[in-house]
């Protein structure tokens, strides 16, 4: 059964940047957490919550897949988007079309970076904020 990604922890969240940091070294060979597909920032200044910006595995209908002309972007089982990086032109119409903010973009590579739902996040976070859920398939 396929997992997404969940940020319902995140009141534990002390802002280590574990997750970023996993991510970008896991799914971008990079040790830049400006590369990683889920962002954690303060809410609220220093003394307010951490909150993660990462794809919410839309199903149906993907904004994000839709927006995208060169067909770069494939539906996930279980909801939300895979990149094929061969096909992208770099248009930047995923990145705008995405209604929660959650597809990010490499200058550098010119292309989409899309939490791919793969939970190395989760597994290395100290204190739990993150977790794997399994979901039905949608395909």
């Amino acid at each position: 059964m396929p997992k997404v990604l969940r940020a319902d922890g995140m009141k534990r969240c002390l802002g280590c940047f574990t997750c970023m940091l996993v991510c970008s070294i896991t799914n971008r060979k990079s040790h830049s957490i400006s590369e990683s597909a889920i962002r954690v920032k303060s809410f609220g200044g220093l003394t307010g919550e951490f909150v993660a910006n990462k794809c919410f595995a839309c199903t149906g209908n993907r904004a994000c897949m839709e927006a995208c002309p060169s067909g770069a972007l494939s539906k996930r089982t279980g909801g939300g988007v895979l990149v094929d990086k061969s096909k992208c032109i770099g248009c930047r119409k995923c990145e705008k079309a995405c209604i929660v903010g959650a597809v990010f973009f490499n200058d550098d590579d010119i292309t989409p970076i899309i939490c791919r739902h793969c939970g190395v996040c989760a597994k290395f976070c100290p204190h739990q904020c993150l977790t794997m859920e399994e979901v039905t398939n949608d395909l």
